[in-house]
């Protein structure tokens, strides 16, 4: 491009320096022109090409990186397509081998999965087993666990039941102590013996010796009792009549100690009902002779204080008795 344009200005000094006319100097200078604006096209050209080409290259440049990518990739691919190959091989290898031993080795397998179905099966039906006894176990731990609620339930109330007897029983006693008192100490006591009370009466206190018969003064102590019990509807009384161990040698009808006791516990109970409110199913008559002694000794004492009247009351339990049925 540089030469071209020395060349133009080697002419045009040319032109200028000889002698030409003007119409030839007007020609030389259209023509100086247009060589000057076509050097100036051709060198826009020129700079459009060089750009094209620097982009080309750069272009070039990214297909060689990617060249050089799928390169490096193919390789990877044919290492991998390789060792396919390879693996392919020895799995071919090995599944010779297995057809080869595959008829012994499958019935060896078949025979285990066989046990370990039937082994399984066993599992199951022992699990199933188990559970119906859980199952059913459950249902008897909550059936007893109800048996139990109700039974503490009617405990509660035997308790409470108890409990009552025990207040109405120590409310007896009382009762009969201050209506006895003027007695106590003289032949009398008053006392609880297993939830029931007990008024003892000496025989001198009721009878003169070997007679069944109740004086005034034993009658005026019966008579004691019997307020009490028209006062208390709910009270059994059981009379007992006791003797001591010698043999009875009166006369009459009475035989032995077993009729007096019999006859003296009977005429308690007829001082007892004659006149009251009592009702006479509340009261039982038994003699128990010489066979309940407080005591066993030989001595004179002794044999005082086993002959004697036994009153025991009892309140009524039915209560009670239905709850332990």
């Amino acid at each position: 491009m540089k030469q071209y344009f020395l060349l133009v200005a080697f002419f045009s000094s040319l032109i200028f320096s000889s002698c030409i006319s003007p119409k030839q100097l007007q020609d030389a200078q259209d023509k100086q022109r247009i060589c000057a604006e076509s050097a100036l096209q051709l060198n826009v050209e020129m700079e459009g090409v060089k750009m094209q080409n620097q982009k080309m290259r750069t272009e070039n440049a990214a297909q060689d990186d990617r060249i050089a990518q799928l390169q490096d990739t193919i390789v990877l691919l044919q290492d991998e397509l390789q060792s396919l190959n390879n693996r392919y091989a020895n799995l071919m290898k090995m599944l010779e081998t297995a057809q080869k031993g595959s008829q012994k080795e499958m019935r060896t397998l078949l025979e285990q999965i066989q046990q370990n179905q039937s082994t399984l099966q066993a599992k199951e039906d022992e699990l199933y087993k188990m559970e119906r006894t859980v199952n059913e176990r459950g249902a008897a731990v909550q059936q007893l666990s109800q048996d139990l609620d109700e039974r503490n339930a009617k405990l509660i109330a035997l308790e409470r039941a108890l409990h009552q007897k025990d207040s109405v029983t120590n409310a007896l006693k009382k009762k009969l102590s201050d209506a006895l008192l003027n007695f106590e100490g003289k032949g009398l006591t008053v006392k609880i013996r297993d939830g029931k009370v007990y008024v003892s009466m000496e025989d001198k206190l009721l009878f003169a010796s070997g007679s069944s018969e109740v004086d005034a003064r034993g009658a005026e102590a019966i008579k004691s009792i019997t307020g009490v019990l028209e006062k208390n509807p709910d009270i059994n009384v059981v009379i007992e009549g006791h003797t001591d161990d010698v043999p009875y040698k009166g006369a009459g009808q009475l035989l032995d100690n077993w009729d007096l006791s019999c006859k003296r516990a009977t005429s308690v109970v007829r001082l007892m009902l004659g006149g009251s409110t009592i009702e006479e199913s509340r009261i039982t008559a038994a003699g128990r002779s010489e066979y309940l002694p407080i005591s066993r000794a030989k001595t004179q004492e002794a044999r005082q204080a086993n002959r004697r009247i036994e009153v025991i009351l009892t309140p009524k339990i039915d209560e009670i008795l239905k709850m332990l049925q």
